[in-house]
């Protein structure tokens, strides 16, 4: 059961977010409902997905657990690694400054290093859905970015090196604040080893 609520969440999750990539049909949609309920629609399905696969990733954990391959005990340490970078990355997009120039979408480069780093050292059925599905939308995502034509808004202003370095103080914040209280707390699972 807890596979198939992962599953049904990355669905809910997932395909809003690809919706959102499809220009003609989401524009056709917000000029028949209007921005707001678009938005609300799109949130009722993206809140629930995220629950829901929180919620069957945890009932999988527990009771459908699934190892498909075993990974060395080192991988944790470039797991761990990895996911600095990450945070980092995502924080840039919101002090944009050099980081976000050189990578142009650092949220979506963040994710897809999150969700290989999760791979390299998470070798279980739900753990692949799970992150295989995160970096297949991310990818796509990054396709469907290189290809849209209505991306022409007006500039982000983009700043210098000190953008870049409280990118890196709250990347980094985060990326502690998740890794000592949210991944041992809530996943049960220590981020640091031990």
């Amino acid at each position: 059961m807890g596979l198939v609520l992962l599953v049904v969440g990355l669905v809910l999750f997932i395909g809003p977010h690809v919706f959102a990539t499809m220009r003609k049909q989401r524009d056709a949609l917000v000029e028949r409902i209007g921005r707001i309920p678009y938005q609300g629609l799109f949130a009722l399905l993206a809140i629930p997905g995220i629950v829901l696969i929180a919620y069957g990733y945890d009932l999988y954990r527990y009771d459908e657990w699934t190892p498909v391959w075993d990974p060395p005990s080192w991988t944790h340490h470039l797991t761990a690694l990895l996911n600095l970078p990450a945070f980092i990355f995502i924080a840039a997009t919101y002090s944009p400054g050099n980081i976000k120039r050189v990578l142009k979408h650092p949220t979506l480069v963040g994710i897809k290093l999150w969700a290989v780093a999760h791979l390299i050292s998470n070798g279980d059925l739900g753990s692949i859905i799970l992150f295989g599905s995160i970096l297949a939308w991310a990818v796509y995502d990054r396709i469907s970015l290189k290809r849209r034509t209505d991306l022409g808004g007006p500039a982000i202003p983009v700043g210098g090196w000190r953008k870049d370095l409280l990118a890196v103080i709250v990347g980094t914040l985060v990326y502690l604040a998740l890794g000592f209280l949210f991944h041992p707390y809530v996943i049960g699972v220590s981020a640091f080893g031990g």
